[in-house]
């Protein structure tokens, strides 16, 4: 844009925001070394005079990143919330967090607030329903990073996920060397890849073992704590019941707590018990819980800095990244009955 005939460059701004010009440079680059009160302020001038750096067909965008769930009413959402909004803030950058509840219209409402607040990036933490949404934010230039994609995702967008195979071998296996041959599983949904990654590392566990994987022990569920309740009162009343059961969620671990607690069953005493995501209920839980640390903040602060870098041009090192999971061996698990009388002996 070009006032009173004069192209309006970085020193036109500086001086009307009374600033210097390295100050609107650092803005510009998304340098963290700014005041609020001074980006602002800046940032104000620059979408009034619509100023774009040379060489760049970029416009500027508003100094926000969304985060798109489906659903809020998780720890686990706030867990992943706390990572993002970490790095944002940092960066001098607002986290407009939204719900869209599976809905179409609730989608496209999103879209639609989208493009009229012009944010410098989406991450994405939705199960499906991606698709569509990935080609509306394509055709606005609008960069996104997805967190635990529920199938393979389009090749240009990036995806941060956890080493979730390795998270339920390390759980069985954890469960199988305290002598536990009986091992239930309540999974979680099919359509998720860290589900089925996390049913494929608890057969590979039992697998190499030498133990026959009993697909009467595997259970379905959707990481709520009904749905670990109601898969655990399906293996309790077995007469021939898991020793041990693995949830694949630390919600569902303590469904499964209450189930053991209606039936008159001792944790551990009676039935052992692994959960998946380390969220801070699992260690006040009664008995504290072991479970599989998944870095749910690390995920969500590197989707951040990842996209983040994107909406500044910049390259990313890799489009797939897996963060480590790590077995947390708390007082929910222990040796089964027979083992600790062999101990004992």
């Amino acid at each position: 844009m070009a006032v009173g005939g004069r192209r309006v460059t970085i020193a036109t701004i500086a001086e009307a925001a009374g600033v210097s010009v390295p100050t609107v440079s650092r803005v510009l680059n998304g340098r963290t070394d700014v005041s609020p009160e001074t980006r602002d302020r800046i940032e104000h001038l620059l979408r009034e005079h619509d100023y774009r750096p040379r060489n760049s067909r970029q416009p500027l965008r508003a100094g926000l990143i969304d985060l798109v769930f489906h659903d809020l009413d998780s720890p686990w959402a706030v867990e992943l919330i706390r990572g993002v909004e970490e790095v944002t803030h940092a960066a001098g950058v607002g986290t407009v967090v939204s719900a869209v509840h599976r809905r179409t219209a609730s989608t496209r409402q999103w879209l639609q607030n989208l493009r009229s607040r012009q944010s410098d990036g989406v991450i994405l933490v939705i199960s499906d329903g991606a698709g569509p949404v990935s080609t509306e934010l394509h055709r606005l230039n609008v960069p996104m990073v997805i967190i635990d994609p529920a199938g393979g995702a389009a090749a240009d967008v990036p995806t941060i996920g956890a080493t979730n195979w390795s998270g339920g071998r390390s759980a069985t296996e954890h469960l199988i060397s305290l002598g536990h041959t009986r091992i239930g599983l309540v999974e979680g949904p099919r359509n998720l890849l860290c589900s089925r990654a996390r049913l494929d590392g608890y057969r590979a566990a039992l697998e190499s073992a030498g133990l026959r994987v009993d697909r009467k022990l595997v259970e379905p569920g959707d990481f709520t704590h009904e749905s670990g309740f109601a898969a655990a009162e399906r293996l309790l009343q077995r007469d021939d019941r898991p020793t041990a059961i693995f949830a694949s969620s630390d919600q569902m671990a303590l469904g499964v707590y209450e189930a053991a607690r209606l039936r008159g069953l001792r944790v551990p005493d009676d039935l052992s018990i692994v959960g998946f995501d380390d969220l801070p209920e699992a260690r006040w839980s009664s008995p504290p819980l072991t479970t599989v640390r998944q870095p749910l903040a690390d995920m969500g602060g590197l989707a951040a800095r990842t996209v983040l870098r994107l909406s500044r041009g910049e390259p990313i090192e890799t489009p797939r990244v897996e963060l480590a999971t790590e077995l947390v061996v708390r007082e929910s698990t222990a040796l089964l009955a027979e083992a600790r009388r062999e101990t004992a002996q």
